[in-house]
This record gives C-alpha cells, sequence and structure tokens, in this order.
C-alpha cells in the first residue's frame, strides 16, 4: 500500500506545475501583444494557441482540482479505514488476553477443582477410619458391658474374703478353711523352735483310698492365706470331694515366702530342701487318711516347684497343674522323671514370666544370675515327650474359654494332645490372649481347674 501521504505531495505538485505553466503561456502572450509590426498575423494565431493551450491547461486544472478531492476523500476513507483496523487491532488484542486470562481461570479452577476432589477422598478414608474406630469402640464397650457384671461379682467375693484377712498366716488360712465347713488338721512337726507352716483341709465325707489330695503351692512373696483368696480351692472341698493340702516356702531375708524348684541354692537364696518337705508333709497326711491320686497346683514360684516335684517323682503324682509357672532351660534334675499328666496355664501378656520363656535375661530377684527358664510351648513339648507323644507343629485349639475377669470375651484358648500319649496321660496348654501374670480369675477357672485335675485318673 502507497503511503497516503506521498500520494497527496505528488498530487499537489502536478498541480502547481500547471498553474506555473499556465502563467507562463499568459506571459508569452502579453509580450507579444505589445510587439507592433508586420507579425501582427502571426502573434494572434499565436495568441490563440496559447489561449488554447491556457483553456486546457485550465480544463486540466479543474481536472487535476477534481482529482485532489477525489483524493482527499480516499485519504479520509484510508485514514478512517487505518483507525478502524487500529480499532480491530486493539479489540483483538484485548480478545487474545481476555482468552488468556480465561485460559488460566480455567486451569485455576481445574487445579482447584483436582485439589477438592483429592480432599474429599482424604476426607472420605478419614470418615471410614473413623467410622470403623467407632464400630470398635462399641464393640470394646460391649464386651465390657458384658463382662463388667463378672468383675463385680469377682471384687464383692474378693471383699467377702478379704474379711477374714487379719492375723497370723495360719490362723487366716484355717479361717477361710472352717468358713466353708473344712476339717482342718496341722501336719508339721510341732517341735520346739518349728515354725508351723501348714495345715491339711479335708471334707466332711472321706472315702478311704479314693478321695484325692490336692497340693496348692503360693507365688514368691505370697503365703498359703493370699493364695487361697486368689484361688480359693477350699470353697469346693465338699462339694467336690477332695483334701487340700495349703504350705508356705521359707522366709527369705526380705520377708518374702518362696519354694526352692533346684537342688542347691535358689537365686542367692538358701538351698532349702523343699522337695523333701513337702514329700514329707504328703506322707503325714497320708498317715491320716488313705487318700487316693495327689495333684500339684502351682503359680509362679509355685508352678515351678510343682514342676520339680514332678520331676523327682513324688510318690502318687498324678497331674500338675502350674499358673505362670515353669522349668529351668537345663534342668538334669528331671532326666529319668516319670510321665504325668499336665496343665499349663500361661497368659500371653505375662510380664514377670513371659510365655515364651527366657534363655539370656538376668531374674530380677536373682542377683544377676540367669534366669533360663522355658516358655509355654516348650513345657507341653517336654511332658509330652516324657509321655511317649509329640506336640503338633500347628496345634489347634479344641475350646476356647472365658476365665479372666480383666480381659473381654473368650480369651484363654485351650490346646491338648488328643492321642499318642501313655494311657492315662493328658498333656494340655491353656493360653490366655492378653492375661497377665496373674489373671482375674474367678468361679469359672476354679471349676474348670478342678474339672482338670480330678478327670486325671
Amino acid at each position: 500500500m502507497r503511503p497516503m501521504g506521498s500520494l497527496s505531495a505528488g498530487r499537489a505538485g502536478s498541480w502547481r506545475y500547471t498553474a506555473l505553466l499556465a502563467a507562463c503561456f499568459l506571459l508569452a502572450a502579453f509580450l507579444l501583444a505589445c510587439n507592433g509590426g508586420d507579425e501582427d498575423s502571426a502573434r494572434e494565431e499565436r495568441l490563440l494557441e496559447l489561449e488554447a493551450k491556457a483553456h486546457s491547461l485550465e480544463e486540466s486544472l479543474e481536472s487535476l482540482s477534481d482529482e485532489n478531492a477525489e483524493l482527499k476523500s480516499q485519504i479520509a476513507v484510508l485514514r478512517q479505514e487505518q483507525v478502524d483496523f487500529v480499532e480491530v487491532q486493539e479489540a483483538a488484542e484485548e480478545a487474545r488476553e481476555r482468552e488468556e486470562e480465561v485460559a488460566d481461570f480455567e486451569a485455576e479452577q481445574e487445579e482447584q477443582l483436582a485439589n477438592l476432589v483429592e480432599e474429599e477422598i482424604r476426607n472420605n478414608e478419614r470418615l471410614s477410619d473413623l467410622d470403623s474406630r467407632l464400630r470398635e469402640l462399641e464393640n470394646t464397650a460391649s464386651g465390657i458391658e458384658g463382662f463388667l457384671p463378672l468383675l463385680k461379682t469377682w471384687f464383692e467375693k474378693m471383699e467377702e474374703r478379704l474379711a477374714l484377712l487379719e492375723g497370723p498366716v495360719m490362723e487366716r488360712t484355717r479361717r477361710l478353711a472352717e468358713a466353708f465347713d473344712g476339717e482342718v488338721y496341722n501336719i508339721d512337726d510341732l517341735s520346739p523352735g518349728v515354725e508351723d507352716r501348714s495345715i491339711l483341709i479335708m471334707p466332711l465325707i472321706i472315702i478311704e483310698g479314693e478321695t484325692p489330695l490336692i497340693v496348692s503351692l503360693h507365688g514368691y512373696g505370697g503365703n498359703s492365706a493370699d493364695h487361697s483368696l486368689y484361688v480359693p480351692l477350699y470353697e469346693r472341698l465338699n462339694e467336690a470331694g477332695f483334701a487340700l493340702l495349703l504350705a508356705n516356702g521359707t522366709m527369705d531375708e526380705g520377708g518374702n515366702r518362696f519354694w526352692n524348684p533346684t537342688d542347691q541354692s535358689y537365686s542367692g537364696k538358701s538351698g532349702a530342701d523343699d522337695v523333701t518337705y513337702l514329700a514329707e508333709l504328703v506322707n503325714r497326711a497320708r498317715k491320716l487318711k488313705d487318700f487316693g491320686p495327689v495333684y500339684l497346683f502351682g503359680h509362679s514360684n509355685g508352678g515351678f516347684m510343682a514342676y520339680h516335684l514332678a520331676c523327682k517323682g513324688l510318690p502318687g503324682l498324678r497331674a500338675v497343674a502350674s499358673l505362670a509357672g515353669t522349668s529351668y532351660v537345663e534342668d538334669s534334675t528331671c532326666e529319668g522323671a516319670p510321665s504325668v499328666s499336665v496343665l499349663h496355664i500361661h497368659g500371653t501378656a505375662d510380664n514377670v514370666i513371659l510365655f515364651e520363656g527366657n534363655e539370656d535375661e538376668p531374674s530380677a530377684k536373682s542377683d544377676g544370675e540367669p534366669a533360663f527358664y522355658a516358655g509355654a510351648l516348650d513345657m507341653v513339648m517336654r511332658w509330652g515327650v516324657r509321655a511317649g507323644c509329640e506336640w503338633p507343629e500347628d496345634p489347634q485349639p479344641h475350646a476356647s474359654l472365658d476365665l479372666d475377669a480383666f480381659v473381654p470375651g473368650a480369651e484363654t484358648q485351650a490346646y491338648r494332645l488328643e492321642s499318642g500319649c501313655a494311657d492315662g496321660i493328658n498333656i494340655e496348654l491353656w493360653k490366655g490372649e492378653g492375661s497377665g501374670h496373674s489373671p482375674g480369675y474367678g468361679d469359672a477357672f476354679v471349676d474348670a481347674l478342678l474339672d482338670w485335675l480330678l478327670s486325671q485318673n
């Protein structure tokens, strides 16, 4: 496109040139008119020529003027077109800017939408987790609500029994037994200087040669009275028809009673020969009455002692039930021991005598000496081998028992060897899921324990 300024300047220069040429013709005509002589006719012709040319030039000038006007009009149109073009360009630029802004806005909106979707997913996951936790809490609350009456009954019975706990140990033990119509006998040698440590409680009816004798042994730091409150076997004497021997271990320097389940000094304490002592108590009880089979039950240190007596071959022993008690990893005294029925009872949350055993940590009560005791599964495997049977690699429980008031639901899984053992021998494990060293046992446990012991014929 030719610039409008250049076009206008060209047209104006042509017009000025034509006007100047016309002026020159007029001047020439004037000069010719002023000259006289013979050349008048020639001058007239020349003048006429010049006039014609002037007239032609005037017409050209008018034509150029019209063209100039037309050019001015075109220039105005072109200027307007230029203005319109600039406005269109500006509008297009604004439109592009708006499109970019819209695109940015849409991208921002999409990003925000994606963030909202992610947040909604996270919120749904949190809601699902909260809902799951709420259901768990509801189930727990339901379980707690279910065993609260049992717990209440357990504490009520404990309050009744605690009311009898006043006075020396043996006096309290006798009082507990007499409260349930048990006949109490002293069977210790009451020579001067010998402590009265044990009593025999007999039912009102005794069948010679058949009534069983249960020896119940307390744990470390316990005594016959406290132990009887915890596992009140004396309450079932007449109902189940058995005699009960309650003994107290030797007292250490700290005033805690204990049993020595070894052939030497036990954990830095005295080397009391509790095997001989307890065997003599059973022998004296048999002299009073002709009892049938003998059963041992012990808690913790008492459970260790019960297993040690079984290893030593206590005369007439038919079965051992140990609660949170075990034996040492290397126990040479048990080599060649006779087979007996065994019920091992142990809580998985026991932090005193670990369910899995302990082969490398020193005992807290042994002045740094290693404890090296076997786990629950190892114990039933040991006694199973002695009975000629083997514990399966993947045992399955034959029953679930609700025994521990401190743990909701049926927490105890009962495992046993169904066959393969020597005649009359039963090896069983009661695994208390979540139970501690001293579970919240009550009547259900006492009944289950006695049912197992007395069924070992």
